[in-house]
């Protein structure tokens, strides 16, 4: 990774000032596990533990390092479960966890982690899980950042993206760098809403006590569509928070009685699903969303407005009355 991508990621701190945590990485794929090694380094760890995945049962009695970096681009019944182990492990060290992805394995790897408050990142380039290390450095200062008001961690969430896309774009200005997939157009679908819902979700009933009427979700699915008209005339930095986006979707499905599973939702944002997965940690500590587990599977969880959120939802489309069609 370049110096000035390390510069971003850091604030140009120097390395030697920085304190010396320690990092597991558990990659299968060599190369992988070699350039996270490495990225951990340039960010002052010293690399306590390095294996492949497999390593995960053996690390049941080793000391953990103080961040734990996992490479897992596919995962089976055996992984979930030693997944779902590690993460109550680190909750109850105190360690950071970083878990990368694919899309294709997020329902499966997020199902597994719901005690830890690790950071998923899907698919991510080097700039992308560098700025990750430096959040879980930043974790240590806790007080920093939890005793926040809502407002000054919005705002620093949306710093971090803008450090996060000019990553980004110093990545793509010196060609592709250590991105396994090297898709620097980010994460984009054509139809958001409804693309990446499992076909047994569909069929999905919620069962709710009465609250204040949800609008149409057929008037919602069409603001949706209006909003997403607009990513053909401008650039969509321009309408990079994701936060009204999944409110949307939510809402829709909640007055559809269907669920959402988190890949669904990361497309429904139509923001690259590392950057959606900020927003749903977010929005979840806001009181906004909530995470629920599948009763008749535990390793499967969905996202799901508030009750707190679906009212305001509902009192906000209720005031804006007919007029709301015309909301873009």
């Amino acid at each position: 990774m370049s110096d000035r991508v390390i510069h971003l990621a850091y604030g140009g701190a120097d390395e030697r000032a920085m304190p010396a945590h320690s990092a597991s990485i558990f990659a299968d794929r060599p190369h992988v596990r070699a350039t996270i090694a490495e990225d951990a380094a340039a960010a002052g760890l010293r690399i306590a533990t390095a294996g492949a995945l497999a390593g995960l049962s053996g690390a049941g009695e080793a000391v953990l390092g103080d961040i734990v970096l996992l490479d897992v681009p596919s995962v089976d019944a055996f992984g979930m479960a030693e997944l779902a182990r590690l993460d109550v492990r680190v909750a109850q060290s105190g360690a950071s966890l970083i878990v990368c992805t694919t899309i294709s394995a997020l329902d499966a790897v997020f199902g597994c982690l719901d005690q830890s408050n690790a950071q998923i990142l899907v698919e991510p380039t080097r700039a992308e899980r560098t700025l990750a290390i430096g959040r879980a450095l930043l974790r240590d200062g806790a007080k920093s950042v939890h005793d926040l008001s809502e407002e000054d961690r919005i705002t620093l969430l949306r710093l971090s993206q803008q450090v996060d896309d000019m990553a980004r774009k110093l990545e793509r200005l010196s060609g592709p760098i250590g991105h396994e997939d090297d898709d620097p157009s980010g994460f984009r679908v054509e139809s958001p809403a409804l693309a990446f819902r499992h076909a047994s979700d569909m069929g999905d009933r919620l069962v709710r006590a009465s609250r204040p009427s949800l609008p149409d979700p057929r008037l919602v699915r069409r603001i949706i569509r209006q909003r997403q008209l607009r990513a053909r005339f401008f650039d969509s930095e321009l309408f990079s928070d994701p936060a009204w986006d999944m409110l949307l979707d939510l809402t829709a499905a909640r007055a559809e009685h269907l669920r959402v599973s988190v890949t669904s939702l990361c497309i429904a944002s139509s923001v690259p699903p590392t950057r959606a997965l900020r927003w749903i940690s977010q929005m979840t500590d806001m009181g906004l969303l909530q995470r629920l587990n599948d009763e008749t599977d535990r390793r499967r969880a969905f996202i799901a407005l508030t009750d707190k959120a679906a009212d305001a939802m509902a009192k906000y489309f209720a005031e804006m009355g007919n007029s709301a069609v015309s909301l873009v």
